[in-house]
């Protein structure tokens, strides 16, 4: 089994988690818990986003926790930006990465941002016009890349179509995202395949939520493939509002756990991160979602053997 030697983690509990939890945390615990993640070796860790603050409380200090930060050199702190409103707040704020989410479901993209999936793209057209304008790198997500709340399964040139759509106007690299978790190894490998047709491996990330259990398989999968950028959300934070009951994304304590025990490089230390967990879950007044954090707060062995 070829598999890539290191991996690139994203952590995206800061923003795609906390903004699904019912919980609205203050800047300054936002910002311990990115110090804490930078503590734990991460290089990228996802801030926040610059959106409603009527349709996402959660995110509505953004720009204190931006103001907040003890920046690393060699991490990065991308905010999301769903139009050039945001990009300007973005821009005021300090960031210096940015992220757009586009959807493969054209239903989704009308609920979740009330327009099709043409209308996105020709906004991110312009976000991407000026984020280079002005020295920005700038990622994207494609939702439902596995399946729709709204309209059930998603053909996988759909999805190529929107992730190569995004790459032409400059996106430096295409999240792929199983919004409601329902992909399965197989699914996702077909997936990547045919997004392989027309983009470069190396410009892929996969972006797993663990509703049916699948996450850690998927990400296998997709190593398999020659996929190595990967999202995941410390403590398995979050969740999908259009999905109910639907799990949060995968736990970075799990991926972690299992890319160590592949004998595969990330620089994330396992116990800072799961410290990390701890910290955000006291303050949400939750339990984690993480397997190997549950493991080794009860005091199982927390270093696994590659193999």
């Amino acid at each position: 089994m070829k598999l890539p030697k290191r991996v690139r983690l994203v952590e995206v509990g800061p923003r795609d988690g906390l903004q699904n939890e019912p919980r609205i945390m203050p800047a300054e615990v936002r910002i311990e818990l990115i110090e804490r993640l930078a503590d734990a070796g991460l290089s990228a860790i996802e801030t926040g986003a610059f959106v409603s603050a009527r349709k996402v409380p959660q995110m509505a200090d953004t720009a204190s926790v931006l103001a907040g930060l003890e920046r690393r050199h060699g991490v990065s702190y991308p905010v999301l930006v769903p139009n050039l409103r945001g990009l300007e707040a973005a821009r005021a704020a300090g960031a210096r990465e940015i992220a757009v989410f586009a959807a493969a479901s054209e239903t989704f993209s009308s609920r979740n941002i009330d327009a099709s999936i043409a209308e996105s793209l020709e906004r991110y057209r312009e976000i991407c016009t000026r984020a280079r304008q002005e020295g920005f790198p700038v990622r994207a997500y494609v939702s439902c890349a596995l399946g729709c709340p709204f309209e059930g399964s998603v053909a996988p040139a759909a999805v190529r179509d929107v992730a190569v759509s995004l790459l032409a106007m400059g996106c430096e690299e295409v999240s792929l995202g199983d919004t409601i978790g329902v992909g399965t190894p197989g699914k996702v490998q077909n997936l990547i395949e045919t997004v392989r047709e027309e983009a470069p491996v190396e410009q892929i990330a996969c972006h797993f939520h663990d509703t049916y259990g699948q996450a850690l398989a998927n990400t296998l999968a997709a190593l398999e493939m020659g996929v190595a950028v990967f999202d995941s959300s410390v403590a398995g934070l979050g969740g999908c509002p259009f999905a109910p009951g639907a799990a949060g994304n995968v736990a970075s304590e799990d991926l972690l756990y299992m890319l160590d025990g592949l004998g595969i490089e990330t620089g994330v230390d396992l116990d800072k991160l799961a410290e990390a967990g701890k910290f955000i879950c006291a303050r949400l007044g939750r339990s984690t979602g993480s397997k190997a954090a549950q493991a080794m707060a009860a005091g199982n062995l927390t270093t696994p053997n590659p193999s």
